[in-house]
Formats: structure tokens, sequence, C-alpha cells
């Protein structure tokens, strides 16, 4: 069975331009070849979602990252856009759903999943909304509307298929569910507008639209799969060769500032969040913090499991997304980097 839908074909095909154009790079000797010493970086490129702290900013501002510093080189709503520049070079360190990173390795990207960055849990979970008087109620109700994601070919596409999937779809039928892709900042507005039939709000987009009311919860990925690390740091290969100590003092500061938040009490946590945005000086919106409960990422120092990308390896297997033994888990992620630390 295939999902193939004409969105996601477009994202194929532009992350394939991304490793194509990354191939012309080295080409024409403007990248380094991978395993060449160079001068190590001060500064560790990436890109942020605005109005929140991720795991690597509250790993530099604890001090778990120095000596190497931050630049930060814009904003990105998009965990496949971050991981494509990783690819392209734009970025040293980017970050995205597991399955996302599965399809970038297979069209040739020479990135590795490094350390988790976000995932699933009690407190956090992304949770498949209708408006409270929607007629929607079952899976089957979802033939010719709208559900508005934060991106295709992500989390939130892949679970909605899961669901579609386990209540008895047809390849058919699953196209037949239109996916619009929105900023997370905007898919509320356009649930209560009508300009969308289902929205999937997350974390603390999720909990400020429930405290507005009017929301009628149709499914959750935490009900779907239950608690694992969704999403995973990436570098590249080359990087890691070429600057093994900034990759492990990388890995091993998230690692940290992942315990940290989980160990620290949470209006500790959202004060440093709060102090965080406001040095940054990027006029956001800060006030979605106060509903910030968890990144989501319960193993130790943020280390990958072999589950995180097992189960989406297993999955594209079956949808005809991936061939039997296209990938395997040591070519995908390392915890080689992120060694334990003694208490």
């Amino acid at each position: 069975m295939s999902f193939r839908t004409p969105a996601l074909l477009a994202l194929a095909l532009s992350l394939l331009l991304g490793v194509a154009l990354l191939a012309c790079k080295s080409a024409n000797g403007s990248q380094e070849r991978a395993g060449e010493r160079s001068e190590e970086p001060s500064l560790l490129r990436y890109m942020s979602a605005p109005g929140t702290v991720s795991p690597i900013e509250l790993a530099e501002d604890l001090g778990y990252l120095a000596p190497y510093r931050l630049d930060y080189v814009s904003s990105t709503t998009s965990g496949p856009q971050s991981i494509q520049a990783v690819v392209t070079g734009d970025v040293d360190v980017g970050s995205a759903f597991n399955g996302a990173i599965l399809k970038l390795i297979a069209a040739g990207a020479p990135i590795r999943a490094v350390v988790g960055s976000y995932g699933v849990d009690p407190k956090i979970w992304g949770g498949y909304y209708v408006k409270q008087d929607s007629p929607i109620k079952s899976a089957r109700d979802l033939i010719g509307k709208k559900v508005a994601v934060n991106t295709v070919g992500a989390h939130q596409e892949f679970a909605l298929k899961e669901y579609l999937v386990r209540s008895g779809f047809s390849q058919e039928d699953i196209k037949q569910v239109m996916l619009v892709s929105l900023p997370p900042i905007n898919v509320e507005q356009a649930l209560r507008q009508g300009q969308t039939d289902v929205s999937v709000l997350t974390s603390i987009y999720r909990d400020r639209a429930l405290e507005r009311g009017g929301l009628r919860l149709l499914f959750s990925d935490l009900e779907l799969f239950g608690s694992f690390t969704a999403g995973s740091y990436v570098l590249r290969r080359d990087f890691i060769a070429r600057h093994p100590r900034a990759a492990r003092t990388f890995v091993e500061g998230v690692g940290k500032a992942l315990d940290w938040s989980r160990e620290t009490p949470r209006d500790q946590v959202l004060e440093r969040f709060r102090s965080i945005i406001a040095k940054r000086k990027r006029n956001e919106d800060a006030t979605v913090i106060k509903y910030w409960h968890s990144y989501g990422v319960g193993t130790p120092q943020g280390r990958i499991q072999p589950r995180d990308f097992g189960i989406w390896i297993d999955w594209m297997v079956r949808a005809g997304e991936l061939r039997q033994g296209q990938l395997n888990l040591p070519a995908v992620y390392t915890n080689d980097l992120n060694q334990p630390q003694a208490k």
C-alpha cells in the first residue's frame, strides 16, 4: 500500500534537490571532503521556531555548549526545512520528526541522528481537534475533509495516516483526506474560522486553545503510539568527522539540557525560558511559554532508542515508502557521541 500524495511527492523532490545541490557544492570544492580536519568552529549555526525555546537554546543558556556558541540563521516552523538546511550546509544542526529524517537519509543525505529533540508523553502530545459542534465523529467522516498539519511528510501526517489505516482505510480513501500545511501558531484560528475541518494542536498551542473552549478531541498521537521520542537532532557525517569535539559537546550539552528540564521545577524552567526569549531580542510573542510542560524526551541525556526509528522504518516499508532492508538503524542514528554521565 502506498500513501503517496502530490504534496508528499513535492516534499520528496525538494529533499532530493537539496541532496543534489549539496553534491554540486562538493564537486565544485566549496564543501570540505568528509574526514578532513579544518579549523574548529566557534559557532554552531541553527534555525529556531519563534516564541519557543528549543533544547539547543536551553543548553547554550545553561552553559552546556561552552566553548561553542549558537549562531541563529533564521526562523522555521518545519522540521524537514531544518534538516534540509543541514544537508545543504546552510546550518550545522537541525531537528525533525524521525520519519522525515529517514526519508532524507533514504534519498542519500549524508546526515545522522545524534540526540533526541522532542517527543510524546502524557504531558506533551498532539491532538487532532474538531469544533465542538462538528459532524466529524470518526475516521470515516474525514473523507473529503481538510486537516491542518504543520508540514507534509512529517510527524503529524504519519500519525494521521496511522489512524486512518487502523480505521480500515484503503489507499483511495486516504487520498480523499486533504492535508493543509499551516504554521502551528495559525492552526487554531483556521479551525475556528472553518478554513479547516480538523487541526492538529500540540503542546503549548493545544493548551492555549483548550483554555478558550469550543473544541473536541478526535484522537491523539499519544493514544496511537504511547510515550516515545518522536524527533531528533541531526549532524552531517562530515561535520562529525571534522569536528568531533564540537559534535560531542553539542550532543552531550543537549542531553544535559533535556535532563535539566525534567529534573528542575517547572516554574524555574519557565522563568529560564522567558529570560532566554527576552535576551535574544527577536520581537517574539512569548505568551505561549506558560503552557510548556515537557520536551517529551524521557530517555537519560536524550539517548536514542531503536524503537524511535524502527517503528517508522517498519511503517514506511509497509506503506511502500521504503524497500525492505533499504535502511538499517546503525546507518540512521548513533549514541556514540552521547556517553552516560557519572552521577
